[in-house]
């Protein structure tokens, strides 16, 4: 992992866990990813590159790090992918319960898992968000329930799920695909009101999950499974502006960047998304303005299996 001291270079004032609004797990791994190998270097070339930013944002005018972002110390289980999700599940948990704003870098999109079921357990009524290229839906792959192919099935079982960018999947897939809440992306080229109908059917409380290969390999190469046809960077920032303007965006993650050492721009643009995400999450807000993740410390979530809660509820 990189030996950045802190997130982006900030000032240690910036960076303590106790007054940071926001936490940043990075999760290098890559262990059950199919084809392009290298994703878990994406949390350090994404930190390498997040340290060459501009932290003043012009669209939003502000400088969101000063917020505070707490970089944690990465999760490196790895003894088998449900290991890996339940230390990410663990992880993620404990610092929502701290009253943070949480976010993830990956690693391949196997994290999600541990990721989503966490926030799934705190937040009731949620959405998730999935932007990716990929229907991610199968329910076992290798032979594991936790496998980057599976990266949403469960969630497609527990949340509120609405998929946009999707332009590759299985056949078996299409068993699990609910039509009404997954946004294809040869239909999306075609409809100009396709932003508005998926935020139309969110709830209140939305976890995005970003898989980088969502967005089109012209600028964004550096990626394990890259697809034709994806998004660009203007309408993926609208879009998500629009989801942190009308929604309760209660975190997200980032996953499946895979470094190469002729391609940087791919790491800025992530360390720039990123960026952007929480400037459109705390636009307009205060740097003294309390931060209140409407965590219900007696909520548990009717559809989560029991399996899944830990002892501290």
């Amino acid at each position: 992992m990189s030996t950045t001291k802190n997130y982006a270079g900030i000032a240690d004032e910036f960076a303590q866990l106790e007054t940071s609004k926001v936490v940043l797990i990075p999760v290098p791994y890559d262990g059950t990813s199919t084809w392009g190998k290298g994703a878990d270097k994406g949390p350090e070339a994404f930190l390498d590159a997040a340290e060459n930013m501009e932290l003043y944002d012009i669209e939003t005018d502000s400088e969101v790090y000063k917020q505070g972002v707490h970089l944690t110390k990465p999760v490196t289980e790895d003894d088998s992918p449900e290991s890996m999700v339940d230390a990410v599940h663990k992880v993620t948990k404990e610092y929502i319960k701290r009253n943070k704003f949480v976010t993830l870098f990956g690693g391949e999109h196997s994290i999600s898992i541990g990721s989503i079921r966490a926030f799934n357990e705190c937040f009731d009524n949620l959405t998730v968000l999935h932007i990716d290229a990929h229907a991610d839906l199968r329910e076992s792959y290798d032979g594991s329930r936790c496998n980057h192919a599976c990266a949403v099935h469960e969630a497609s079982q527990t949340t509120n799920l609405i998929q946009i960018g999707i332009r590759s999947m299985d056949a078996i897939e299409k068993t699990f695909v609910d039509e009404e809440k997954t946004f294809f992306a040869h239909d999306m080229v075609n409809d100009e009101y396709w932003m508005d109908k998926v935020i139309d059917l969110m709830t209140e409380n939305v976890f995005i999950t970003f898989d980088l290969d969502a967005l089109d390999p012209s600028i964004l190469p550096s990626t394990g499974t890259p697809e034709p046809g994806g998004l660009f960077w203007y309408e993926t920032l609208e879009f998500l502006k629009q989801v942190f303007e009308e929604k309760n965006v209660v975190g997200f993650d980032i996953v499946e960047l895979c470094p190469n050492v002729h391609d940087k721009s791919s790491d800025f643009l992530a360390a720039k998304l990123y960026y952007k995400m929480l400037s459109y999450k705390f636009m307009g807000e205060d740097v003294d303005d309390d931060y209140d993740n409407t965590y219900d410390v007696n909520y548990k979530s009717g559809n989560t299996q029991s399996k899944f809660e830990d002892d501290e509820d």
